[in-house]
């Protein structure tokens, strides 16, 4: 059996046309994704979008129907689980009870024979500042601590590889934003390669360099955390990472720097370097936090774009902003995020307002593939018997 060497620092993971069949569906369809040595990555999306999938053909936890698994240039679709450079990072902490905090993490040194365990365990507990409740037992230590645990426990191997398969989901709101914080420095300090999979947009956001958001079995957009925020190109990046009002319409005339798209009568501008099509029916947005309310008709002004009147419909106070939903005719709900710099909400439920924001806030969506593209039909009997055929044989095969 192959002894798994250490890394010193990260390795980059190659996806090459992964396709990812189970009787009757498909989880993932044709992913392609290359995340570079030494960044921290995320993969965010709903549930059954095929982000744990992914995450358990990395780990070796499941097998590609097609496609190839690279990490640091080599090819290890076919290695077993437990001879890749990976370590993973579950919800579930799964520390040993009977065992110390010293003993869990050294653990896997043991077992491999690797010189110094209990000294790498200390090292690996000095850097998520536990090392002074190494002699505990797992049960004496809060949830935050116990997750720290099993990020020392996987960080000690020193894998190429990382995963964080929503290590974070079993903590309260406050611990959670702290250990997203401390998770980012310990792998800028460790430099290992860092791949996250979560559903939680802030946590993603907030700790990883690259994010890929993932629906149905496919990578919809993937690039820096503001970019996709700020820029997104389909319809369910808008609503999925954040929140978007969205506006659709035909292009009723353009410029050589901007559409006008006529949208239920309201003619709104988008700039052409921040939108994906330019011409026939095309949905534009706008981030709740980028619109301004009016009690008043606001003045016509070149950079501005004016959809109005409406009706507030309700007024929601979160702290540190007011949530206004805005009822305009021909539009869905409007809704509107304002700082609270003053005393009291600046509009009453059932009060009269128009709404407008800069023209260079706005952006322009781009037609996503149909499901039924995605999705190929495949619950056939003759397809679910062949494929239970096929896990036998090669069941058998490896006995």
């Amino acid at each position: 059996m192959a002894v798994r060497e250490f890394a010193e620092r990260g390795a980059d993971l190659e996806l090459v046309g992964i396709q990812k069949r189970f009787p009757g569906f498909t989880a993932i369809q044709d992913l392609d994704l290359t995340i570079p040595a030494g960044s921290f990555f995320a993969l965010l999306g709903p549930s059954g979008c095929g982000k744990t999938t992914t995450l358990r053909l990395v780990a070796g936890l499941e097998e590609p129907t097609q496609g190839r698994i690279l990490i640091g240039g080599k090819d290890v679709t076919a290695t077993r689980s437990h001879e890749r450079p990976v370590n993973t990072v579950f919800q579930s902490y799964a520390l040993f009870p009977h065992m110390s905090i010293i003993e869990n993490v050294a653990f896997g040194l043991k077992r491999r024979r690797i010189g110094d365990p209990l000294g790498k365990a200390h090292e690996a507990l000095r850097l998520v500042e536990l090392d002074h409740l190494a002699q505990r037992r797992p049960q004496q230590l809060s949830g935050g601590q116990q997750q720290r645990v099993a990020l020392a426990r996987a960080i000690v191997n020193r894998p190429a590889l990382l995963l964080l398969d929503e290590p974070l989901g079993a903590l309260d709101l406050k611990l959670r934003r702290q250990m997203q914080l401390e998770l980012k420095t310990i792998q800028e300090e460790v430099g290992l390669t860092f791949l996250h999979v979560t559903h939680d947009q802030e946590e993603a956001m907030t700790m990883a360099d690259t994010v890929a958001v993932m629906n149905k079995g496919a990578i919809e957009q993937m690039g820096a955390p503001e970019v996709l925020y700020d820029l997104p190109r389909t319809v369910f990046v808008a609503n999925f990472l954040g929140q978007s009002n969205l506006f659709t319409g035909a292009v009723a005339g353009a410029t050589d720097t901007a559409i006008t798209v006529d949208a239920a009568g309201s003619r709104i501008v988008v700039p052409k370097s921040r939108s994906a099509r330019h011409n026939g029916t095309v949905t534009v947005g706008v981030r709740p936090e980028k619109v301004t309310l009016h009690a008043e008709a606001p003045a016509d002004a070149p950079g501005r774009n004016v959809v109005g009147p409406g009706r507030v419909l309700d007024v929601s106070f979160s702290g540190v902003s007011t949530q206004y939903l805005v009822d305009i005719p021909g539009h869905d709900t409007v809704l509107v995020f304002a700082q609270n710099t003053g005393i009291g909400p600046s509009a009453g439920v059932g009060d009269e307002v128009w709404t407008s924001w800069l023209i260079e806030h706005g952006f322009g969506l781009a037609d996503g593939p149909s499901d039924a593209e995605r999705f190929p039909a495949d619950d056939s009997t003759t397809s679910i018997a062949a494929q239970r055929r096929d896990d036998l044989v090669a069941e058998l095969e490896e006995g």
